[in-house]
């Protein structure tokens, strides 16, 4: 098969599209034709050795998938060939704490694809039949592997975590990245006013398209006292942020007393100063967010299927194309998800 892959950690110049081996099929796995594949900015970090994930070079990248069964271990049951499916990224071992309690994210023997696991930046991809899920045809492949790792983390971050309710108001950071426009979404849905910051006006016109109410140019404008003045002096109850450097300290600052920051993100600095004495003056919450469990993953996957919500997709590029791809994520360009397609 073919698959775009690098041999070395480095630029988007060492993406390699050429032949490797077809997936072996082991028991319990399926062989998913791959139609379309989710880009994500964590592909960059793993592909330019910044991510503190250790990986087995060369190296195929790939989280979101979405495509077809073309082949079955004799042991699975319930699926069919030439079903249309996408697996979960996240291949939990089911049986740790973790896992039993519903926390899947923490689960310290988890497999994601196109990081522990060859990812859909392929032809082919292998998963375990039980992380498939089916999809509807009114759901393309697209929508289908655009939706994970953004409504699901927004998801979990937002609901799960920073708990927000109806009548409060969300600060999401990145506004125009798929994460950023999915969370402007779930804010919406949970009734909360939201305001978006980006780097980019046109991106803040698509975010009030989405429900912002407010939009904020953090490169042009000053972050927190915009917020400030649109709440009054008061402040947003909650801020979605995954930027990170002086986004976030700026950002920090949006909040009123007693309001929660949800991190998820650090792209634009890993490491920002903190001041504890602020913080536990006003009795700040800042709270950490990996990843979503299996069934806030099936829950949104409900509500893209039934309409509620849907993803937003920038560019679709071809597989032998997976370096542009980068490039649009790295220059920022985009608004909401990449799709590669083999």
């Amino acid at each position: 098969m073919k698959a775009a892959r690098f041999h070395e950690y480095g630029g988007r110049d060492l993406m390699v599209y050429e032949d490797v081996p077809d997936p072996v099929l082991g028991s319990g796995e399926v062989l998913i034709r791959v139609r379309a594949t989710g880009v994500n900015h964590v592909d960059i970090d793993l592909r330019n050795g910044s991510s503190r994930f250790p990986l087995k070079l060369p190296h195929i990248l790939g989280l979101e998938v979405a495509g077809e069964v073309v082949d079955l271990a004799p042991d699975v049951v319930g699926l069919s060939v030439n079903s249309r499916v996408t697996p979960l990224y996240q291949i939990n071992c089911r049986s740790c704490r973790f896992c039993v309690e519903g926390e899947h994210s923490l689960c310290r023997n988890t497999k994601l694809l196109g990081l522990h696991l060859p990812g859909g930046y392929a032809e082919y991809v292998k998963v375990p039949a039980w992380c498939v899920l089916p999809l509807p045809d009114r759901v393309s492949y697209g929508e289908a592997a655009a939706f994970q790792t953004t409504f699901g983390t927004a998801w979990h971050s937002l609901i799960s975590r920073a708990l927000l309710r109806a009548g409060e108001t969300v600060l999401v950071s990145a506004a125009g990245s798929g994460v950023g426009s999915a969370a402007i979404q779930i804010a919406g849905l949970a009734g909360a006013i939201v305001i978006a910051s980006a780097g980019d006006d046109r991106k803040l016109d698509r975010a009030r398209e989405l429900g912002a109410s407010f939009g904020v140019n953090y490169r042009t404008q000053d972050l927190t006292q915009e917020v400030l003045a649109f709440t009054g002096s008061e402040g947003v109850d909650v801020v979605f942020e995954h930027v990170g450097g002086e986004v976030f300290s700026k950002s920090l600052k949006t909040l009123r007393p007693n309001g929660r920051l949800v991190v998820v993100g650090g792209h634009g600095g890993e490491i920002v100063p903190l001041d504890l004495i602020t913080l536990f003056r006003n009795q700040w919450t800042v709270i950490g967010c990996q990843r979503q469990t299996e069934g806030e993953l099936r829950a949104v996957f409900e509500l893209i299927r039934q309409g509620i919500l849907k993803t937003v997709i920038h560019a679709v590029v071809p597989l032998e194309e997976a370096a542009e791809a980068h490039r649009i994520l790295e220059e920022r360009e985009h608004f909401g998800k990449v799709i590669l397609r083999p």
